[in-house]
């Protein structure tokens, strides 16, 4: 593949946004792939703690992202 910087910058926001998406998700299909510092999995293990002592605290994926699309798109 041979995209220039210059085509992803004409595509609208919301094409850019998605395409940010559609690579983050082909990066997170392969997690062994990002290593993690000893820091960061604590931070992990934090979090996932924090998750499991108020699961309600949070917002649904699907929420978050259409807020972040209501953002792009004012």
């Amino acid at each position: 593949m041979n995209t220039r910087t210059a085509d992803i910058l004409e595509l609208s926001v919301a094409e850019r946004i998605q395409m940010v998406e559609d690579i983050w998700d082909s990066i997170a299909a392969v997690p062994e792939a990002v290593p993690l510092s000893e820091d960061q999995k604590k931070e992990l293990d934090r979090r996932l703690e924090a998750y499991h002592q108020n699961p309600d605290a949070g917002s649904p994926w699907s929420d978050v992202k259409q807020r972040i699309r209501n953002r792009s798109r004012s």
